[in-house]
């Protein structure tokens, strides 16, 4: 007897919260799934969909609702050819969306464009480019024809934005980031990972003396030169499934083998979706927790949470330092055979 080839989560949500329901069907969307009905999704059998499928179930729980997650094989209704296309389908609508943008954008920078001008902005929309073409091959559970137009266009516009004045040069953000110098950034009241993250980053990788103010969500008073982060149509903020924290190391082409790995940890504790499955995100969670309920004054978060991603960010480069050492250091053991002196 064959095991079921799908999974299944059957849902059944509220009235209230209003927002559960678009949150829930963002979620199934961003795992790939694919609807049968208005309350019933499908995917692919594998371990990583059962997960996807558990968490999504777990956060309707959580909003009030019920969800179930099955083992499913069909005899009659649908067949597996019919799901397949259906799933193929999903992805070619997002990969010709893609392509498109990636499009749009090589017709901006052809040799009669000012290149040159726009290369950091090429720069940041190439690598958003290929950090969403690398989630939708993620979820393109059956090859789509589409994915690989959309890889040759992409591959492309990487082709061409390479400079051809200074070969090995590269934009890095740092003209992004001078310009951010001696500006008041300005977030939400009652910082908590995200903001706080994102505050320290900008204390150590932009400007040392940037000074921060906090106003009630909704707020529209702000001066020209404040710098907007974590907020609704901020300078810097959410963009896609990226917390700001990573919008921001992103955007301002900070290459630091440490931040990554904060980044990842930012992301599963604000988004909640285990995108990158960090075991290390629940202690730093709890952490904050306790930082949080012990202060409620932002200036005193900030002030606690920058010692914390401080320690964090030490953490994780002397992990790195200590895995790149360990064999350099083995061969140099004095060997204790003969010849030795």
């Amino acid at each position: 007897m064959t095991e079921p080839r799908w999974y299944l989560l059957i849902h059944q949500l509220p009235p209230k919260p209003l927002y559960l329901r678009a949150k829930i069907r963002q979620r199934l969307e961003r795992v790939g799934a694919v609807p049968l009905k208005n309350s019933v999704y499908v995917l692919p059998r594998s371990e990583g969909s059962l997960e996807d499928l558990q968490w999504i179930a777990q956060e309707a729980v959580a909003g009030g609702g019920e969800a179930w997650v099955c083992e499913a094989d069909f005899s009659i209704g649908v067949r597996t050819d019919e799901l397949v296309e259906a799933f193929r389908r999903a992805r070619t609508v997002d990969f010709e969306a893609l392509a498109g943008e990636i499009r749009a954008t090589f017709k901006l920078t052809g040799p009669r464009r000012r290149k040159a001008a726009l290369a950091e902005d090429l720069t940041v929309r190439i690598a958003r480019f290929r950090k969403r073409f690398e989630e939708l091959t993620a979820i393109d559970f059956f090859d789509t024809p589409a994915r690989h137009d959309a890889e040759m266009v992409l591959n492309s516009l990487e082709e061409r934005a390479k400079p051809a004045d200074a070969p090995g040069s590269a934009v890095d953000g740092t003209v992004a980031r001078a310009a951010l110098v001696g500006r008041t950034w300005v977030t939400r009241a009652g910082v908590q990972v995200d903001r706080i993250a994102s505050a320290w980053l900008i204390r150590r990788f932009v400007d040392p003396e940037a000074r921060f103010r906090f106003v009630p969500s909704g707020t529209k008073d702000f001066e020209t030169a404040e710098v907007r982060f974590d907020m609704v149509d901020g300078d810097f903020t959410h963009e896609g499934d990226q917390c700001t924290f990573e919008t921001l190391v992103s955007r301002l082409g900070i290459s630091d083998g440490a931040i990554a790995q904060i980044a990842q940890v930012v992301h599963d504790i604000d988004l909640k979706d285990a995108k990158f499955g960090r075991a290390d995100a629940a202690g730093v969670q709890q952490l904050m927790l306790g930082l949080v309920l012990a202060h409620a004054d932002d200036e005193a978060r900030l002030e606690r949470g920058f010692a914390l991603f401080d320690d964090l960010h030490r953490s994780f480069g002397k992990s790195a330092a200590i895995a790149s050492a360990t064999p350099a250091r083995r061969t140099k053991k004095p060997s204790r055979r003969r010849g030795s002196r």
